[in-house]
This record gives structure tokens, C-alpha cells and sequence, in this order.
């Protein structure tokens, strides 16, 4: 398994090894001492899934106070994933990356807590998945504004569907950075 540290402090991008034939392809999505040499948790607490079509954006999500980390996958499909730094105490804070997530490329994006997460569906549908290093507490959930001037995430293209929540997002200026576990 290849594994880039990317700009962001504690982003990482992991790119298994993949065994393919004329069956098709296999390969490890997890493997707890393999991840943790990496730095990742040992006890991911929750899994989720997400199935979205063509042009959904969802996010930008985070927690304060119960702060999640994630790893995520994209078995089917392809979507632009992206993570912003808010922790106040890193010298990434407020800054985005974002890359290209696809069953093709069966990428991971580890993103650390104390960031807000959120992907732009690219393929005609996808699925999502994520290990958690915290359980969703909708009482700390916060939305960051996806399209924020302050942050400038550079999304490949106009989002067609976006959810009153992710709507209402506040921008980072409004933020309290300091309430931002890390």
C-alpha cells in the first residue's frame, strides 16, 4: 500500500494494492496494523454508507466538541472528495484539498478530526463509505457553506442538487475556530 502525505497537516491518501485478472480485482480495504503504522486510530467506532447520484454534493460536515476522523472509499462510482482544515492551531487552517475518488482508482482519503468533509458526485451515481474514529453526534454537527469565497474550494463543477442543510452552511469568517476540538 502506497501512502501520500498530502498539503493539508494529517490528510493522508492511501492507495492499496490492488490483484487483478480476468475475474476481476481484490484487495484490502482495512487492516488495523497497516493503518495504524500510518497514524490512523486502532478503534474506528461507526461505518457509514453513502449512495448519491450525478451532481449531489454533500458536506461540508464536521463535529465540534466530538470531533470525527474518517477514512473514506468509493467502491462504486467516482466523486471529488474534499477536506478544509479547521483547526485553529494548524498551519493548514482554513485551507481545502480535494482529490478524485473512484472505484477505478480505489483510493482512501484518512481525513483527520477537526476538519470538515464533504464530495461532488462525478460518475452517474456512487457509493460512499467511511470508518469513523467517533460516533455522529448530531448535537456537534456544524456545515461549513460548501462554496465559501474565504475558502475557495476550486469544485470541477456546479453542484445540481444540495441540501437545505448544506445550504445554510455558515462561512468560516462566522465560525468559532476555537470551538473546534482538534
Amino acid at each position: 500500500m502506497k501512502t501520500t502525505q498530502l498539503p493539508l497537516k494529517g490528510l493522508l491518501l492511501f492507495e492499496p494494492a490492488v490483484h487483478e485478472d480476468e475475474r476481476g480485482t481484490v484487495m484490502e480495504v482495512w487492516s488495523l496494523e497497516r493503518y495504524r503504522s500510518a497514524g490512523l486510530p486502532a478503534g474506528f467506532v461507526q461505518d457509514n454508507l453513502s449512495r448519491s447520484r450525478h451532481g449531489v454534493l454533500r458536506g461540508m460536515h464536521f463535529q465540534v466538541g466530538n470531533p470525527q476522523g474518517k477514512l473514506i472509499n468509493v467502491p462504486v462510482g467516482e466523486v471529488f472528495d474534499v477536506a478544509v482544515d479547521l483547526r485553529e492551531d494548524s498551519p493548514t487552517f482554513g485551507r481545502w484539498w480535494g482529490e478524485t475518488l473512484s472505484q477505478d482508482n480505489h483510493r482512501q482519503l484518512w481525513i483527520p478530526p477537526g476538519c470538515a468533509h464533504g464530495f461532488l458526485v462525478l460518475s452517474e451515481s456512487a457509493v460512499v463509505t467511511y470508518k469513523c474514529s467517533a460516533y455522529y453526534d448530531p448535537a456537534s454537527e456544524r456545515t461549513l457553506l460548501w462554496n465559501d469565497p474565504d475558502v475557495g474550494i476550486a469544485w470541477p463543477f456546479e453542484p445540481a442538487i444540495i441540501s437545505p442543510k448544506d445550504r445554510a452552511g455558515k462561512r468560516l469568517r462566522v465560525l468559532v475556530p476555537a470551538s473546534i476540538a482538534r
